[in-house]
């Protein structure tokens, strides 16, 4: 019951506060209820995800981002049915109602299927993973340990970055190195793995997209490319359907970040008289994660030899009128490894 109690919000709470709240509890379907608990309707991160690509504000009430037609279970249900429904409809939470309509209980997939994960499709495309930088923000350690072999629990950054992408089928690795360039590569020829390393050498540093010149004409399809100091914990089927069902050229992964001026933030006017002022105002903003999805043909436009940051391809792009794409996750969905508080923060989730 207590486990219920978490996803039960009543349809004034503003989207942002839902949107924490999912992130906090670790839930990504909520049902929305009123005073006496009767189903109004669901919303996931799904839902929400759409609302901000619309451009709509997030202190909106979540009733206007809700499905107001949710599927649910009456309370006489059989196990097969849900889990029927749950497949069919690829659902990872139902909730069960009464003749009522008031939710009793709720049905978790983890739950109904003993803790089999949903199945993952399988993407097998490309992967190259940023790794030539010195880690300034990680010294003194990075003076000895290059920053992709980080330990986080018993595994180095860069192997938990391989290891996600495999899990959905990814199997052709392309590392870019540069600083400490000996130390990773002995790292992965220690032990046996079931993918494919291939490895990108910079005389120089090149950039976050400076290195990508080298792989025109080896890779000729879709690639993920992903810095090596994050980690995102969201659907990567569903990131690469949304880049191709938009037609971009690239899709950089983004997260909300929301940031509180700890201070009364004063508006003058007529030079110098106070107009207004606001305490601890809050801000909401879509943050550059360090993930993407890029097409093969941009690998033509990679100056050679230059230092080119995957942003400079970006805004160059954007002056010429392609399409780039942004697909938004939650704060906690991305696992920023790159700094001390940051990896601090990441330590304390693989805690066991």
């Amino acid at each position: 019951m207590e486990k219920l109690k978490k996803i039960l919000i009543n349809p004034e709470q503003a989207i942002k506060h839902v949107l924490k709240h999912m992130d906090a509890v670790g839930e990504k379907t909520m049902f929305v209820v009123d005073k006496e608990n009767k189903l109004l309707g669901t919303v996931t991160d799904g839902d929400i995800r759409r609302w901000i690509l619309k451009g709509r504000s997030l202190l909106d009430n979540v009733s206007s981002v809700m499905n107001c037609k949710p599927i649910s279970l009456s309370k006489e249900f059989k196990q097969e049915q849900a889990k029927v429904v749950m497949i069919k409809k690829e659902l990872g939470c139902l909730p069960v109602i009464d003749n009522e309509g008031s939710v009793v209980s709720a049905v978790w997939w983890v739950d109904l299927f003993k803790n089999k994960l949903k199945k993952q499709k399988s993407l097998k495309l490309p992967v190259v993973i940023m790794a030539g930088g010195e880690g300034a923000r990680l010294h003194p350690f990075t003076k000895i340990l290059p920053k992709p072999l980080m330990p986080i629990g018993d595994k180095p950054i860069i192997e938990l970055i391989i290891n996600k992408f495999f899990d959905y089928g990814c199997q052709d690795f392309y590392l870019s190195l540069n600083y400490k360039s000996n130390i990773i590569k002995a790292y992965f020829s220690d032990f046996e793995h079931k993918y494919k390393i291939n490895y990108i050498l910079e005389n120089k540093p090149l950039g976050t997209a400076g290195s990508l010149h080298f792989l025109k004409n080896r890779i000729k399809k879709t690639f993920f490319v992903s810095n090596c100091d994050i980690l995102i914990e969201a659907d990567y089927a569903d990131i690469l359907k949304f880049h191709h069902q938009r037609k971009n050229k690239i899709t950089l992964v983004s997260s909300m970040k929301n940031f509180t001026i700890p201070y009364g933030v004063c508006k003058i006017q007529n030079g110098g008289i106070l107009k207004n002022i606001r305490e601890k105002p809050e801000y909401d903003f879509l943050v550059n994660t360090g993930m993407y999805i890029l097409e093969a043909s941009v690998l033509v436009d990679i100056p050679r030899n230059q230092f080119y940051d995957i942003t400079d391809l970006i805004n160059d792009y954007l002056k010429k009128g392609e399409k780039i794409g942004v697909y938004p996750v939650s704060e906690k969905s991305w696992l920023d490894m790159g700094q001390f508080e940051a990896l601090q923060e990441t330590l304390k989730k693989f805690e066991v």
